[in-house]
């Protein structure tokens, strides 16, 4: 009896940790559902594409071989 009595003792006593732990895993799971992200306003900026850098790539990586 008094094994089980401690063993549910120490169960009661770490169960707190267990939620506390628990709440910290969900939380942020629950706020990314909550986020209403749309794709419609996306801000981007003109890049300027460089010209021939992926040939000199190619040829450099075959020489590597």
């Amino acid at each position: 009896m008094a094994t089980l009595k401690s063993t549910i003792a120490e169960t009661l006593r770490l169960l707190p940790k267990a939620l506390i732990v628990a709440l910290l895993v969900a939380a942020p799971l629950s706020v990314v559902q909550s986020v209403r992200a749309e794709n419609t306003n996306i801000i981007e900026g003109y890049v300027k594409k460089s010209n021939g850098s992926g040939f000199v790539l190619l040829v450099g990586l075959m020489r590597a071989r």
